[in-house]
């Protein structure tokens, strides 16, 4: 690539007076930089093209960008031969209760992740209810506020934003059971969803294939999306299906855009099974067709052709009914379990067959031998039916067990991702490589393998479009209006990599496996991430909407 010497922008002040630099920039001892960036490649966000600049960097945020002169700085890095990018916002994100154990979030921080949005897939940290079995437990939260403060007083090396999960407030005002939301529980849920917003959520998500969430009708869902107030009415959606019905999927979630006002974040958009690969291209017809009404529509993309989520959600949503002790209840009855097996395996046909299913992990230690295999590798050697053996680990796991189902294709995934509004997100959590379970490569390896595999060898777009993607879109769709760019004034969130060896390592097989190529990440002006070690340090915020959006 032609690379050129540009001053982006500089101005420092003198002596009280305003100083413009029309070619370098020149700082005075008492002016020092925390940081200096020097001779990089910087591609800013925006989506132009890369331009050659340093970047200075005091008290958290960019102060200078373009050629700087002065070396007066607490620590220089020479990054010749790197880019220089703005950290990556990572818009969907199940970090939120991670962060809590693991406040270094290794696997994000590696991969170049400065910002994580959580509650996504309709579950948030708060607000929740405290059981009789959890009564002292600091870590269930009964409002945002709360949470958020606990973070504030924890640390964390990320910056950490959250939506608000409407399966959680139903969970906590209506239960569990598949019911209609009284008139006095609507409101009630609607004063939660105010509250939220009012303590720092940037929108409302749901999990409309999970319980209780998908217990919620369309209208209830209009209602409470309705009732977070603007500019935060962002509706970020885990559809009600992506496989068989995507489409009318899509068309709920468009009309409750259309009812709400809300903004729609369609997440990790795709079509699952075979026989729905067509329909990726009419889905995002569809999307076309409500941003050309007037509805701000994007989506979210992670760059694999499997999806992760819970055993359980092989199992038909009837038989979810009223949370996991009745669902492991009907799954020892045999007469209901006759009427269990067809729908499962409709979607075993639809992915394939049971070697389409990886257990990813177990509540149990004497379950955790069975990591890393799939269901008919595991169902073989043991000489019993999948299905049979699929019911009694969810039984002796109590409904605890991770999966992985392989059920895209490549050329579904690179159209969705070549879409102009599609933003590359995660839909993972943290994780440490000391770490026993067996996560989704995303955790480890979502950025990476976007530019080095989908930018670099499929080309699905340019590389100033793809950081776009991972940066100032996800930062504008949810209203961080101070990250998300290189530029004078924004926080320095940052990262620097070698793109000719840039690389994810993580494999379904192995996913513990640090990304190769990004030796920096640097989060509101602090490194941490060194030479490719990670420091310890936590200089991360918690981004609350009040006062971010305006």
């Amino acid at each position: 690539m032609k690379r050129r010497t540009f001053l982006y922008a500089a101005t420092t002040t003198v002596s009280g007076a305003l100083v413009g630099c029309s070619s370098s920039v020149f700082l005075s001892s008492r002016n020092q930089f925390d940081l200096l960036l020097k001779n990089g490649a910087v591609i800013d966000g925006t989506g132009k093209n890369e331009f050659r600049a340093d970047v200075g960097i005091r008290d958290g945020v960019i102060t200078a960008l373009g050629t700087i002169e002065s070396t007066s700085a607490d620590r220089i890095i020479d990054a010749t031969g790197l880019y220089v990018v703005p950290g990556f916002i990572d818009i969907h994100t199940h970090t939120d209760s991670a962060i809590l154990r693991l406040p270094t979030a290794d696997s994000k921080l590696r991969q170049g992740v400065t910002t994580e949005i959580g509650g996504a897939d309709g579950s948030s940290r708060a607000p929740r209810k405290k059981k009789d079995d959890d009564a002292d437990d600091e870590r269930v939260f009964t409002d945002v506020a709360t949470f958020f403060d606990y973070l504030q007083q924890q640390g964390t090396a990320q910056n950490i934003a959250s939506m608000v999960g409407l399966g959680t407030i139903r969970e906590l005002v209506v239960g569990e059971d598949d019911r209609p939301a009284t008139p006095e529980e609507m409101e009630a849920m609607k004063s939660e969803v105010r509250k939220a917003i009012e303590q720092g959520c940037f929108g409302v998500s749901t999990g409309l294939e999970y319980t209780p969430g998908s217990f919620a009708s369309t209208e209830e869902l209009i209602k409470l999306t309705s009732a977070a107030p603007l500019p935060y009415r962002l509706y970020a959606t885990h559809m009600r299906n992506e496989d068989n019905t995507l489409l009318e999927a899509i068309d709920e979630a468009i009309r409750i855009c259309r009812h709400s006002g809300a903004r729609l974040q369609v997440s990790h958009l795709k079509a699952s099974y075979k026989v729905n690969w067509y329909k990726q291209e009419i889905a995002l017809k569809m999307l076309d067709d409500a941003i050309a009404e007037g509805i701000e529509v994007h989506a979210d993309r992670y760059p694999y052709i499997a999806y992760q989520t819970g055993l359980a959600n092989l199992f038909p949503l009837w038989s979810r009914d009223g949370g996991t002790e009745q669902f492991i209840s009907r799954l020892k009855d045999k007469n209901v379990l006759e009427k269990i097996k067809p729908d499962t395996l409709r979607k075993i046909n639809g992915l394939g067959s049971w070697d389409s299913v990886m257990i990813t992990s177990t509540r149990t230690e004497e379950a955790k031998h069975y990591i890393g295999k799939t269901i008919q590798q595991i169902a073989s050697a043991l000489n019993v039916d999948p299905f049979e053996f699929s019911v009694d680990l969810m039984i002796r796991e109590n409904g605890s067990v991770g999966m992985v189902g392989f059920a895209m294709d490549e050329a579904g995934t690179e159209m969705c991702l070549r879409w102009k509004n599609t933003i590359v997100a995660s839909d993972g959590g943290a994780y440490s490589p000391a770490s026993k379970s067996n996560p989704h490569p995303r955790t480890y390896g979502t950025f990476p393998r976007a530019i080095a595999y989908y930018q670099k060898e499929r080309n699905v777009c340019s590389l100033p479009e793809m950081i776009r993607k991972m940066t100032s879109m996800p930062a504008e769709k949810v209203g961080l209006k101070d990250r998300g760019v290189l530029a004078v004034g924004k926080a320095a969130d940052i990262v620097l990599f070698n793109y000719n060896t840039i690389k994810d390592n993580a494999t379904f097989l192995n996913p513990h496996q640090f990304p190769t190529g990004m030796p920096y990440v640097i989060v509101n002006g602090t490194i941490v991430v060194d030479d490719n070690t990670i420091t310890g340090k936590l200089p991360g915020k918690v981004l609350r909407s009040n006062g971010v959006l305006v």
